[in-house]
């Protein structure tokens, strides 16, 4: 491993893992320790925005380890980190999610691309109910009721409390990345795209990048220098000067 790519683990995985811990941790106290109340009500929506923004991030850092990016060099450690976290994330598989992001790399926005829905190029629920359709799956419909069942059957955790902390922050985490990561650099209109990868940018500061989506709104560059990981991906955008950016 050179030094560069050492440097690179060693920021990758530290944020990683204080991205995993910071989302356990909450995850935990809000299920366990958190008593919700009327009077702790604006507390809770509190806890369930700052969980789906980190349940964005468990996805953002798998996807980073899909690439290698995460540790440059790791071997089977991208691997085994990836697919503990999208397993976490909604009981995703990693090759199939593995193998649909590099298909989705391989043709973006066209009808090869598994990210992409033809028949809606423009329209955000449409699209996001065929996305929808082809990534959850029975593997995770088990998973999550799974989960849900056993909080409520047998940790006695009430299902409003189940709904609001734990069910509303993974669905909104899935509405951002689909928006953010997938929706607005890949939609159609008139300007149409700079290249063959057909996506666009971000005109976003790099701290409202970082609370979207990670810097995954930066995805023209993404698309070109997919080696790059989430946290490097604003210097990128400094560096590459690309046009096609979305305001």
């Amino acid at each position: 491993m050179t030094t560069s790519n050492g440097r690179q683990a060693a920021i990758g995985l530290g944020l990683a893992f204080a991205i995993f811990a910071s989302w356990l941790t909450l995850h935990i106290f809000a299920m366990f320790a958190f008593e919700l109340t009327w009077q702790t009500l604006p507390i809770a929506l509190a806890i369930a925005v700052v969980q789906c923004w980190l349940s964005v991030g468990l996805f953002i850092v798998s996807h980073d380890a899909m690439h290698g990016s995460l540790a440059p060099g790791g071997g089977r450690l991208n691997g085994l980190i990836g697919a503990v976290l999208l397993f976490l994330y909604a009981g995703f598989g990693w090759r199939k999610m593995r193998d649909a992001h590099f298909a989705h790399h391989k043709a973006p926005g066209t009808v090869d691309d598994p990210d992409f829905s033809a028949d809606h190029p423009t329209r955000f629920w449409p699209w996001y109910g065929t996305f929808l359709k082809r990534y959850f799956g029975w593997q995770s419909v088990l998973f999550v009721s799974s989960v849900v069942t056993i909080y409520w059957a047998v940790f006695s955790i009430s299902a409003l409390k189940i709904v609001l902390l734990y069910g509303a922050p993974a669905i909104a985490s899935s509405l951002q990345l689909f928006y953010f990561g997938t929706y607005r650099p890949h939609r159609h209109d008139d300007i149409g795209f700079a290249d063959r990868h057909n996506a666009r940018s971000e005109a976003f500061s790099s701290l409202a990048s970082l609370a979207s989506c990670f810097h995954f709104g930066y995805h023209h560059e993404h698309h070109l220098a997919p080696h790059v990981p989430w946290w490097g991906l604003p210097r990128a955008r400094e560096t590459m000067s690309l046009p096609g950016t979305s305001k």
